[in-house]
């Protein structure tokens, strides 16, 4: 995983919890904590952080994610915000991912692997996007925070149903 994610990881919990905070879930999680953004480091170091921040935060590591992807997209959004700026609505810029976010995340970051998002657009009249997520990876929760945080970014709420999931 390339180690964007681990700077915005420290940036949420830095900026939520302290300073201490984050050298205390270092600590815990045995991970030394330099990681550089065009670095490529172990997915298990992010589990391991996720699994050792505040218990009081998160009860499991897929809330622990969750989390972490809406409290990271305010980030994202100040550090890239040519992603944000043409949209007006969540629907509009996660339509983008595939085509305009995620090649633009692999120019910045080489070596980068990001999800396939398959979008179907609802024919019922209701605003709906199925995005249909695939990735070796299988962090769909860190997907979902991510559609929620960008949901808040453009002042809109969303709901997010999994009707298939890779961990069950």
């Amino acid at each position: 995983m390339k180690g964007i994610v681990f700077n915005l990881l420290t940036a949420v919990v830095t900026k939520d919890q302290g300073e201490d905070a984050w050298d205390d879930v270092l600590e815990r999680a045995g991970v030394d904590g330099a990681f550089t953004a065009h670095g490529t480091y172990p997915d298990a170091e992010l589990e391991a952080l996720l699994q050792h921040l505040d218990t009081d935060l998160a009860p499991s590591l897929e809330v622990r994610m969750r989390w972490f992807g809406r409290s990271a997209m305010p980030m994202l959004r100040a550090t890239y915000p040519a992603f944000f700026e043409p949209h007006e609505h969540t629907a509009d810029f996660l339509r983008t991912l595939n085509d305009l976010i995620h090649p633009a995340v692999r120019r910045l970051y080489p070596g980068a692997e990001v999800p396939v998002f398959d979008v179907d657009e609802s024919d019922d009249g209701v605003e709906r996007i199925v995005l249909g997520y695939r990735s070796r990876r299988q962090l769909c929760a860190l997907a979902e925070g991510f559609i929620l945080g960008a949901a808040a970014e453009f002042g809109e709420t969303c709901t997010l149903r999994q009707d298939a999931c890779l961990h069950r």
